[in-house]
């Protein structure tokens, strides 16, 4: 069934509008692709896939709560899940809980050891929990009227970025709810 637009909805069904939000993405238009992959999630509420290309989405558009929550839907639905566990580990670092982003991404190395991105992220985070070790959001030598450190002032190097803007699942499973078996 395919939808008519109303007050500027787009058109088609949800595989199409996760289609084109995957594209924006990969074109590094997030903040678009996020509006419509959060439409596909909701007609597809079930969705891994949806759901996980959202959750990269509000990354890259600096939504870092909002991406940490999906991450952490998938998780806790596929504990096993390593690329879930980084990126949660990812938005964690970025949301001011380096204390959280240490665990998800001890987690993720653990399952995959020999990944580059996971151990680099995974020292960053050790780093800013060094010097926050209580694990809030690392202001140490912040004055409190000082607004908190935008993300990109944060220590990660911007391979970690590249990697959640379109960087293909390394273990080239299949995406359980993708169609036809297609690999993510």
């Amino acid at each position: 069934m395919t939808e008519t637009p109303d007050h500027g909805a787009p058109t088609g069904e949800a595989y199409d509008w996760f289609r084109r939000g995957e594209e924006l993405l990969r074109q590094g238009n997030a903040a678009a692709a996020a509006q419509l992959l959060q439409r596909a999630l909701a007609a597809e509420p079930g969705s891994r896939a949806a759901r996980e290309t959202l959750a990269r989405a509000l990354f890259d558009a600096q939504q870092y709560e909002e991406a940490r929550q999906l991450f952490a839907q998938i998780v806790a639905d596929h504990p096993s899940d390593d690329y879930a566990l980084f990126g949660l580990g990812l938005a964690a670092l970025r949301s001011g809980d380096p204390k959280a982003a240490v665990e998800h991404l001890s987690l993720a190395v653990a399952m995959k050891p020999h990944d580059h991105h996971y151990a680099t992220a995974l020292r960053n985070a050790r780093a800013q929990n060094a010097v926050d070790p209580v694990g809030g959001p690392a202001t140490a030598g912040v004055p409190e009227d000082e607004p908190m450190p935008r993300s990109s002032d944060l220590n990660v190097p911007s391979e970690l970025e590249e990697l959640l803007r379109g960087i293909e699942r390394s273990d080239g499973a299949p995406d359980d709810d993708a169609p036809n078996g297609e690999v993510r």
